[in-house]
């Protein structure tokens, strides 16, 4: 069943504007060294997200090898991180600008997951090993591209921290495109009577902040607060089966079915460690679901109109919030008309506008009517 819930999601990444893109696809090569991989088991998960982006990267360069009608001088050539450099430096050599999608905080995760695992011992299936020569291998990506693309200020703060210029980096935050029969849709009304129902969708692990989600479910027992933990589980079994009874987790779900989470909650709850920038906070505030969240992850939330911000690593701040909402239902209706609001700010037309003012910023060569059109 987890296998054809994976396969469900996959095939649901489709946007209808992109039917007649020109695409390369690696799939065969790819499925290949997958199964190769995976009954070697000779290297850690994050050893293979190395070899895998090098190999994805040498790909990309051997087809863009074959376009002989490509002019690289005044062309950007993007890339996300651990399949960039490949492909990049051969792009670079040739004249074109580069800028590297960087999509989360590197190191400074890493360190924090790995403080988590120690306050939280057992709570993790797996502990986290990463090989030094993956965060080497993304300095030398940060190092060759002109432009290192961030999509959160926190994720911009732990890079300067890794050495990473300013002058190099540059804050683009994801973009949500809003389904428009979903907004005019009205918020329904929270019956007094009703329990305060408390989503979390995403990977259900202690750097999502999920052992202080249960222990602030923990504090709020016997409180009219329902909990909801929606997706894959990477958390020990005992912690799943001892939890409050005010908490249930559903495991991976499909599509359809998430969308069905979001219409039956009242708020949505992200107790990050870090993130990168988490867009179900966008997705959330789409169903008029107000955000709790932490600041390290993207700048979606303005707290005390459409969601909350709370310290990272502190239940009883995440309890105090949703208590809260629990006991006023005014507010909490007004704060699902601000989510809903606060979304259509992170649109397609304005994530165009931040990657014409990073593009702005590239060694290219213009004339004054490419100028004129940024």
């Amino acid at each position: 069943m987890a296998r054809l819930a994976r396969a469900n999601r996959l095939t649901s990444r489709f946007h209808e504007e992109l039917s007649d893109a020109e695409v390369y696809a690696f799939n065969a090569s790819a499925l290949r060294q997958g199964l190769a991989q995976r009954f070697a088991k000779r290297d850690t998960p994050y050893g293979q997200y190395l070899r895998v982006g090098s190999r994805f990267g040498r790909n990309v360069r051997a087809a863009l090898r074959k376009r002989k009608d490509q002019h690289w001088e005044n062309t950007v050539f993007f890339g996300y991180d651990t399949g960039f450099f490949e492909a990049a430096a051969w792009a670079k050599n040739r004249g074109a600008a580069c800028v590297v999608g960087q999509m989360d905080p590197a190191r400074t995760e890493v360190e924090m997951v790995r403080e988590e695992e120690k306050l939280w011992p057992g709570w993790s299936k797996k502990p986290l090993i990463v090989p030094e020569e993956y965060f080497l291998w993304r300095q030398s990506e940060w190092a060759l591209a002109d432009i290192v693309m961030v999509n959160s200020r926190w994720t911009h703060d732990a890079l300067l921290k890794q050495g990473v210029p300013a002058s190099k980096l540059a804050i683009v935050p994801l973009a949500y495109e809003v389904d428009e029969t979903k907004v005019l849709e009205p918020i329904p009304l929270k019956e007094v009577n009703d329990p305060l129902r408390v989503l979390f969708l995403g990977q259900v692990n202690i750097r999502k902040g999920i052992p202080y989600l249960i222990e602030a479910a923990r504090l709020l027992k016997g409180a009219p607060v329902q909990f909801d933990i929606v997706g894959p589980i990477s958390i020990a079994d005992q912690f799943v089966v001892s939890s409050p009874s005010n908490v249930r987790f559903h495991g991976s779900v499909t599509r359809d079915k998430v969308q069905n989470f979001y219409s039956q909650a009242d708020v949505f709850v992200l107790p990050t460690i870090s993130d990168g920038f988490a867009l179900t906070q966008l997705e959330a505030m789409s169903y008029g679901l107000p955000v709790i969240t932490t600041p390290n992850c993207g700048d979606v939330v303005t707290d005390g109109v459409d969601g909350f911000l709370v310290p990272a690593r502190n239940a009883p701040a995440l309890a105090e919030v949703l208590l809260k909402l629990a006991e006023d239902p005014e507010r909490l209706q007004a704060m699902r008309v601000s989510a809903r609001e606060r979304v259509t700010a992170f649109s397609l037309d304005q994530l165009d506008k931040d990657l014409r003012q990073l593009e702005a910023r590239l060694p290219l060569r213009r004339n004054e009517a490419d100028l004129s059109a940024l």
